[in-house]
């Protein structure tokens, strides 16, 4: 064991994802991504980022998540659900 250890990030990264998504969605109305676009912006993989994305799809309820489209990497479309 190394004498210095990592701390967890306080965020989740499934919060830090939704966030970026509620702050873009917010700015853009409807807006489409690829994971790997914004995999810097979030800190996390383009694989993390599909994985957090099927998840929220269902528990967002704030926000309308879709699978649009796959050429050679999911896009994503995103908006702010309607009340």
């Amino acid at each position: 064991m190394s004498a210095t250890t990592e701390q967890p990030s306080t965020v989740s990264k499934e919060d830090r994802l939704k966030s970026y998504l509620k702050q873009r969605a917010m700015e853009k109305g409807e807006f489409f991504f690829k994971g790997k676009f914004i995999a810097d912006d979030v800190g996390l993989s383009p694989k993390e980022i599909g994985a957090l994305m099927v998840k929220l799809c269902d528990s967002a309820t704030d926000l309308t998540i879709e699978k649009w489209s796959y050429t050679s990497a999911t896009t994503w479309r995103v908006q702010q659900a309607t009340v």
